[in-house]
């Protein structure tokens, strides 16, 4: 059976929302409770955003695969072309649309929450070399590893794995791992910890871009058959039958 794509598409905004919501609202709450330790804070923001990752992905998986990400989406659309498998053209256009402007909306609510103007843009710059490359590097990561999990049947571990992923990434890229062109957007419309400059967002996104290329390229190679996997990405998707008890 398969699933609404109106009830994907608002699974896919509240899901992005809610996950910009705890990485810009953790990261405001990080610097608040150790103002002098930018290693502490980081430390609270990327336990606090692998935790809220690992839970969004149990929440909205069932419903729209929980991708979060306009780059996995791209991902699950390019790979399943061949196999007839993963998003269709309008499902992409839709879920990245839903996923960017959820995006926005998280990092809203989370300037409201702490009593910030709800749009603050920010002015952190992050425009270099070495960013870039550590966002390559992230994306590259988390494409590997929500399509192998996929590949081998382990999707169910996806949420563990994925916020797993992310929290460790915070730590061992120049970059804090973005890794997601949607919530680097986002990012860019508040002031705090976790924000962006305007101006140093195309540069993440690009950056991102290569990232999808690279992981694609190696995913065919360690896996040829990968698309076959992608209706299983990030969360297996799909309504169980009300009398089987199991996804027709």
């Amino acid at each position: 059976m398969t699933i609404a794509l109106r009830r994907r598409l608002l699974a896919e905004f509240t899901g992005t929302a809610l996950l910009v919501t705890a990485v810009v609202g953790s990261g405001i709450m990080a610097t608040t409770l150790s103002p002098d330790d930018v290693g502490l804070q980081l430390l609270e923001n990327s336990v606090a955003t692998a935790f809220a990752l690992g839970a969004l992905i149990l929440i909205f998986g069932p419903v729209s695969g929980a991708h979060l990400n306009p780059v996995v989406s791209v991902a699950d659309w390019f790979l399943g072309r061949s196999a007839g498998t993963g998003l269709t053209g309008r499902d992409l256009a839709g879920y990245v649309a839903a996923q960017t402007l959820g995006a926005i909306g998280g990092s809203i609510l989370a300037n409201l929450m702490f009593d910030l103007a709800a749009v603050d843009f920010a002015a952190k710059d992050r425009a270099a070399g070495h960013l870039w490359l550590g966002e390559v590097v992230a994306t590259t990561g988390l494409i590997l590893l929500i399509f192998a999990l996929a590949r081998s049947g382990r999707a169910p571990v996806a949420p563990a794995a994925v916020g797993a992923y992310i929290g460790a990434a915070y730590w061992f890229t120049s970059s804090t791992s973005f890794a997601n062109p949607a919530v680097t957007i986002g990012r860019a419309f508040t002031d705090t910890f976790a924000g962006i400059s305007p101006a140093s967002v195309p540069g993440f996104v690009a950056a991102q871009l290569v990232g999808l290329a690279v992981g694609i390229c190696l995913l065919t190679a360690l896996h040829p058959d990968a698309g076959t996997a992608a209706d299983q990405v990030v969360a297996p998707t799909g309504e169980r039958d009300p009398v089987l008890g199991h996804r027709p």
